[in-house]
């Protein structure tokens, strides 16, 4: 890492000051910049920003679900090819990048994290790859707009969170969306609502996991009839 820390104005160099650029486990096809531990990096921010209680680095980690629907996603191309897509709560920007790789023709980044933005940028840029961003928080704020396929890594880790973006997939679902959900077995998924298609044994670190491997799905929301039966 770069001796030499950057202001935290500039989100890009800060992000390159304190990852490294190595292959996605899962899918080395892609590289990007992560960090070796989280506890040090998430201080490191609130001390150069001044500020404390400042959510945890999300996108500076390649997490389970998003490799497990990554890589799902370069495996079975025809999911996303041609298609336009969000990539809901981006983070680092893993699968965008891996959607765009299987031949997506445009895939738009939502993170209301000003540095998960500029890490996918980044991380984009480095794949040869480019992602339309927007910082709308998509769970709060009603929107128009619909995408042929909804992605979602590694969302359902908190109550109030999962509850927002069901809704969402719902909604999107409703409006012919295909979705999409990376999860490595969080406790607000809804497992009861979704299919699973497939599995993976995804590598994480273990700063940030319970286990140096896990057991990973990806799932499928499936369209909801939305016509009562008439009288």
């Amino acid at each position: 890492m770069n001796s030499e820390q950057p202001s935290i104005t500039d989100k890009a160099a800060f992000i390159r000051a304190n990852t490294r650029l190595g292959p996605v486990p899962l899918i080395p096809e892609i590289i990007m910049f992560l960090a070796d531990e989280a506890v040090p990096l998430w201080h490191k921010t609130e001390q150069e920003m001044g500020e404390s209680g400042l959510p945890p680095p999300f996108w500076a980690f390649a997490w389970a679900g998003g490799q497990a629907l990554g890589r799902h996603l370069l495996d079975h191309p025809h999911l996303v090819r041609g298609k336009s897509v969000l990539d809901l709560a981006s983070g680092s920007g893993l699968v965008a990048i891996a959607a765009l790789k299987a031949g997506a023709a445009q895939v738009t980044v939502a993170d209301i994290d000003g540095f998960a933005r500029a890490a996918a940028e980044l991380n984009a840029r480095q794949n040869d790859v480019n992602v339309s961003l927007i910082d709308t928080d998509l769970l709060t704020v009603p929107t128009d707009r619909h995408w042929d396929v909804v992605l979602a890594g590694d969302i359902f880790y908190e109550r109030d969170t999962a509850a927002r973006a069901f809704d969402f997939l719902q909604r999107q679902s409703l409006g012919g969306a295909t979705i999409l959900i990376g999860d490595p077995g969080r406790s607000y998924l809804p497992q009861n609502k979704l299919r699973r298609i497939a599995e993976y044994d995804v590598p994480v670190l273990r700063d940030i996991e319970d286990a140096a491997i896990k057991r990973t799905s990806v799932w499928t929301l499936e369209a909801m009839e939305t016509a009562a039966n008439p009288a």
